[in-house]
């Protein structure tokens, strides 16, 4: 087995943009963690030896160091070679970056988003760019040497000069790697309404685009490695972890919602707070047909930097080739930086 991924799913407040399944019943944490621990005991022989760990959410750094320590316990961290939490920075504090320190947290995500106090506001965050900045000096002074931070583009109001300034910030930092995600209008989230009632308007594409080239272009320029098309990182601290996603590696996901995937299973856990709690952990399943697991090959592999191999792609791709948008290298196709800006559209044109 790879990885075993843990979703915690409260957060303090909820941010006006995401539609991942979390809660602001923060009283209820304790039974939930108590739930976890049943799970992975339940569990421990399917998820096999552990390579990678990662607490996401929700917001992962709602929980005690001690609820942490409880669940790694639970887990086993004497093979697993990257264990990552997210971190919302308005939790950092040193003794709490100390203590999960302490209880084998060796990788950080941390979830800035912008150093603009004026778009963090608008997009609900509960931090300011300060404490933003002081939870990665204070991560780096209790001995985190792989943090990892999500910045966002194309959100409603930002100029291209604020995000130039963002990714400049970000370089200051000295950290190890960077995801960074173009805003995402998902149905039924308070940001869709307001752009759907006319109170904020949509960043135009071009803008976008232009955001997202200058974004590769100064990070590789800085030396980070663009192995995914959202994720760079310095040489040698790519995500071991979401590579498992990519690269279809099995991994067992515990917790309300999670899904698990193995061999061509895939099930997950109701998406029920009060249901996980109860001790309700019957998955719903569905096995993949080797249709899905050919255009799963196809959508996971052209996100990457290694593409997929030539002889794995079914589709006529020459017109692709000859528009610049896919390019083979060491007989592997990749898409290219012109390519990605419509890498769904291409994906979804050689799927069958």
């Amino acid at each position: 087995m790879a990885g075993i991924y843990v979703h915690i799913p409260f957060c303090k407040k909820r941010c006006l943009y995401c539609d991942f399944f979390s809660s602001t019943l923060l009283e209820r944490r304790k039974a939930y963690v108590d739930a976890l621990l049943r799970e992975i005991a339940a569990r421990k022989e399917e998820a096999g030896a552990i390579r990678t760990i990662y607490l996401g959410g929700g917001t992962p750094s709602t929980l005690d160091a001690e609820d942490i320590q409880q669940i790694l316990r639970a887990i086993g961290t004497e093979q697993a070679t990257e264990i990552t939490m997210e971190l919302n920075p308005g939790d950092a504090t040193e003794t709490y970056l100390k203590q999960i320190r302490a209880a084998c947290i060796n990788r950080l995500s941390i979830g800035i988003q912008s150093f603009q106090d004026e778009l963090l506001t608008l997009i609900g965050r509960r931090h300011t760019a300060a404490q933003a900045l002081s939870a990665v000096s204070m991560a780096q002074q209790a001995g985190f040497d792989n943090l990892s931070i999500d910045l966002m583009y194309a959100l409603p109001t930002q100029t291209m000069e604020q995000w130039k300034a963002d990714i400049e910030t970000a370089l200051r930092l000295n950290v190890q790697h960077i995801s960074s995600y173009g805003l995402m209008y998902e149905e039924g989230t308070a940001l869709t309404r307001q752009m759907e009632s006319g109170q904020l308007q949509a960043i135009d594409e071009d803008t976008e685009n232009a955001m997202y080239d200058y974004l590769c272009e100064r990070l590789q320029e800085a030396g980070f490695v663009h192995y995914e098309v959202s994720n760079f990182a310095l040489p040698g601290y790519e995500a071991q972890h979401n590579s498992n996603y990519w690269n279809g590696t099995p991994y067992v996901g515990i917790g309300a919602g999670a899904h698990t995937y193995i061999g061509v299973e895939r099930s997950w856990n109701p998406d029920d707070l009060e249901t996980y709690i109860r001790g309700d952990f019957q998955r719903a399943s569905e096995t993949l047909t080797e249709r899905d697991c050919y255009n799963e090959r196809i959508m996971l592999g052209l996100r990457t930097a290694k593409g997929v191999a030539k002889q794995d792609i079914r589709a006529d791709i020459s017109k692709y080739i000859e528009a610049g948008l896919l390019h083979e290298k060491e007989g592997r196709i990749v898409a290219t930086q012109k390519g990605i800006h419509i890498l769904n559209w291409i994906i979804e044109d050689l799927m069958i």
